[in-house]
């Protein structure tokens, strides 16, 4: 039903003559305006959308140097053979280095969706695209948090699976971004992601290939998509934060639509 009714959607709203008829307003080519309080203010435009994103920036930073930290202080870890849950579980010594930064980057994450909603939003208008960016996110950093109030081995630690469907988010993302022509780059690097996400599911599951993950090297593949599935976030985060500026420099220099002339004075 949802793919149903989204696939006339999109169709719909690319398509000029019959958006009218579908309650659309009419294409005019117009770039996604600027905030008019921010024009109205004076103020600084897509200040707290750029601030979320410094915050996905910043996200999987802390979650590397947590890691190498809680690592240090567990004597004995395998990274073969040890799950990263292990290093806030029962058998490390001093849980609380990986519990508090796992749960400080899971609220960082889930702000952090918020801000790629709200980019989405900004730079192209993708307003359903923009929302469910931000709950996959939101989701995503309430199961890494809520998983540290029950380390590992409690069977509740597995609210963590919340945090898988960030799987989802390259595409969302892209799909969000299909209106802009100026972030090809960016555009590929998200499908190659959420391809490598879903070939590394395919192995970690024992979907293909039986037996290649075991025992024996099932830490190195967790921390392969561990770092798959964190990394992207940082580097998308840093694009659009970049895309935002460029937007309002780009703004400023030149006149304000007299329509928002208008409305300031």
């Amino acid at each position: 039903t949802f793919l149903g009714s989204l696939g006339p959607y999109e169709v719909v709203r690319r398509t000029g003559p019959i958006r009218p008829l579908w309650g659309l307003k009419p294409l005019d080519g117009r770039p996604w305006p600027l905030d008019l309080r921010a024009w109205r203010e004076g103020g600084a435009p897509y200040r707290r959308r750029r601030g979320l994103l410094a915050v996905g920036v910043a996200a999987p930073v802390l979650a590397l140097i947590v890691v190498l930290v809680a690592a240090a202080a567990y004597p004995g870890f395998d990274n073969a053979t040890q799950f990263l849950s292990e290093l806030g579980g029962a058998t490390a010594q001093a849980p609380i280095i990986f519990n508090a930064g796992v749960f400080a980057a899971g609220v960082m994450a889930g702000l952090a969706g918020i801000g790629f909603g709200l980019a989405l939003y900004a730079l192209s208008g993708a307003r359903i695209a923009g929302v469910v960016t931000a709950v996959v996110f939101v989701l995503a950093g309430a199961g890494l948090s809520l998983s540290t109030l029950y380390p590992w081995p409690d069977p509740r630690h597995m609210i963590i699976n919340l945090g898988l469907g960030i799987q989802l988010a390259p595409v969302l993302l892209f799909w969000g971004l299909s209106r802009r022509r100026d972030l090809p780059r960016l555009k590929v690097f998200l499908l190659v992601t959420f391809v490598l996400m879903a070939v590394l599911t395919l192995f970690t599951k024992h979907l293909v290939f039986p037996g290649t993950v075991n025992p024996d090297n099932v830490g190195w593949w967790e921390r392969a998509y561990a770092v798959v599935l964190v990394c992207w976030v940082g580097i998308a985060a840093w694009v659009l934060e970049r895309k935002l500026r460029e937007t309002i420099e780009d703004a400023a220099q030149t006149p304000m639509p007299s329509g928002l002339a208008e409305e300031s004075r």
